[in-house]
């Protein structure tokens, strides 16, 4: 009886240990689908456009890899302070948002290579832009401002960062304001809540050319990062597969037209060597 039970203990917790390393790109292939995790409110990565549709460069990518594949893809919209948490937790195969590469995330999850980069800009009304002009922009440059930003993401934690280069300097704090989307960051802004807004130039730029008499981007401030998507830590063969994908575009020149049409510009992605040290 007692080698019984120690059998059946040991076939579950075999049992469980497989489930926990399920092979998610066999899953997918099998099932003809892979479900994806995005929050569609950042342009012009992901964002949802007048008729409804989810698009940007990152999902044109997404949807290159799921042709690719021969499986259907399905988004999952999520606020982007979850997406991290509901890919870890299994809530969806993959996650379609854009994320800095970052040594802290890369101890939670696994990038594939990157697909763009970023450097933040300053995104201000155009009647108080002459203040910056000329101007070189540094941390110091916004001491004592209010700036928006989307919760959880890198450039709230740059300026969570620039907080504590002022602090050793005795000079006043950033008053950072959390909100869920850019929309809301340009909201604030333009309701007088905020004195800017801190996000990618490349997200910055079409709230421009959509309201050039309202706002303008006045510089760059904080150092550039690589861009791509995660993976969760034992789904080595789905972030292969995507790695591999994006490489493959590059090679073939898809992802410089992409690069091109949503950006406006285009650069070459490394293949190795683009996780950060802390």
């Amino acid at each position: 009886m007692k080698k019984t039970i120690l059998l059946m203990t040991a076939l579950i917790c075999t049992s469980v240990q497989l489930q926990a390393h399920a092979d998610t790109l066999s899953d997918i292939k099998s099932s003809g689908k892979i479900t994806v995790g995005i929050d569609p409110t950042f342009p012009p990565y992901e964002y949802t456009n007048d008729q409804g549709q989810i698009t940007g460069y990152s999902v044109a990518i997404m949807q290159s890899f799921a042709k690719n594949l021969g499986v259907k893809l399905e988004f999952q919209k999520t606020a982007f302070s979850g997406i991290l948490p509901g890919l870890i937790s299994g809530a969806f195969d993959a996650e379609g948002s854009s994320l800095n590469i970052t040594a802290e995330r890369a101890k939670k999850v696994l990038f594939t290579v990157p697909y763009s980069k970023t450097v933040n800009g300053v995104l201000v009304r155009k009647s108080e832009a002459g203040k910056f002009s000329g101007k070189t922009l540094s941390p110091e440059s916004l001491s004592g401002m209010r700036g928006a930003v989307k919760t959880a993401s890198v450039p709230e934690q740059l300026l969570k960062s620039f907080n504590q280069q002022l602090a050793k300097e005795g000079k006043k704090a950033i008053t950072i304001i959390n909100v869920d989307s850019l929309d809301q960051t340009v909201s604030t802004l333009m309701t007088k809540r905020a004195d800017f807004v801190f996000d990618d130039i490349s997200v910055l730029a079409p709230v421009v050319k959509k309201y050039p008499e309202k706002v303008a981007q006045v510089g760059e401030v904080g150092p550039a990062q690589w861009m791509g998507w995660a993976t969760r830590k034992d789904d080595t063969s789905l972030n292969k597969a995507l790695s591999e994908h994006i490489l493959a575009m590059q090679k073939d020149g898809e992802l410089a037209k992409l690069q091109k049409t949503y950006l406006g510009t285009t650069f070459t992605v490394p293949a190795s060597q683009f996780i950060p040290q802390e």
